[in-house]
């Protein structure tokens, strides 16, 4: 059973959901970086997506684009984020998953992005722009099946659609909460409800929602109908708006926690 399987397992017996917890790898610099995700792993976060960053995030929004753009700035790269991951999972046991765009990935080289990625210890992989027909390209030069390939769902995805993308994930299924980019207003539980019960009709692995969650109400609602949270672009915020702060770690830690506590249901 891989470490993916093992936190859903376990956060459903203590009646959780997971938080998962997106951030820029290296953001605002790559010692800070890394200083702000361990302190993230400790304070309560159950999934790590570190993003890759790329100079055009199309499904970005203005916060995270601008992280991308500060990381590659101080010279952050694909091979640096696996560097990154390897001395993360020296400290924690949490899943992690690398997000990213086809590019970074296809000029790394697809077999030895694998090979790196598992022995970083990484334990999946989303990419944005790589829909499932076109996902052999990479997958085929892949010597094992350790790297979970994490899908995204859209909201306007019709059902039929839904199911052959969920037959071709694993580890958990990304459903984007609404139209538009990350870090874009707006969220109603309701309608994601209703996506996720449809969802579920045709898929059998956790549903993790994401896009426009900011706030612990957020959380705590969206926690009430779906298997995971992923919060990213109010992470980035976070450390957009703190950027000079003598603790930005502590800042991050703190949110994590007050996140990770409206995951609890109450019966």
């Amino acid at each position: 059973m891989n470490r993916i399987q093992k936190t859903f397992d376990s956060l459903k017996e203590k009646n959780e959901k997971a938080l998962v917890g997106f951030v820029t790898a290296g953001d605002p610099n790559i010692s800070e970086s890394l200083k702000i995700i361990k302190a993230m792993c400790k304070a309560g976060l159950d999934i790590l997506e570190l993003g890759i960053p790329f100079s055009d995030p199309t499904a970005d929004g203005p916060v995270i684009q601008r992280s991308s753009g500060r990381a590659i700035a101080n010279g952050m790269t694909l091979k640096i984020a696996l560097d990154m991951t390897r001395q993360i999972r020296q400290e924690t046991d949490i899943p992690m998953i690398l997000f990213s765009y086809y590019n970074p990935i296809h000029a790394y080289g697809n077999k030895a992005f694998y090979e790196d990625a598992v022995s970083s210890g990484a334990d999946g992989v989303l990419i944005v722009d790589l829909p499932p027909e076109e996902s052999d390209e990479m997958t085929s030069t892949w010597s094992g099946k350790e790297l979970s390939l994490i899908r995204l769902i859209a909201p306007t995805t019709p059902v039929a659609r839904m199911k052959s993308i969920a037959d071709s994930a694993s580890g958990f299924l990304y459903l984007v909460s609404k139209t538009g980019v990350t870090g874009s207003d707006g969220l109603n539980t309701g309608d994601v409800g209703t996506h996720i019960r449809t969802l579920r009709s045709v898929a059998r692995l956790p549903i993790c929602v994401g896009f426009g969650i900011s706030t612990a109400e957020d959380v705590a609602s969206v926690a009430s109908v779906a298997d995971g949270i992923v919060i990213g672009s109010a992470y980035e915020r976070l450390i957009e708006e703190n950027l000079n702060h003598a603790d930005l770690p502590g800042l991050l830690a703190e949110r994590t926690s007050i996140y990770k506590a409206a995951t609890r249901i109450t019966r």
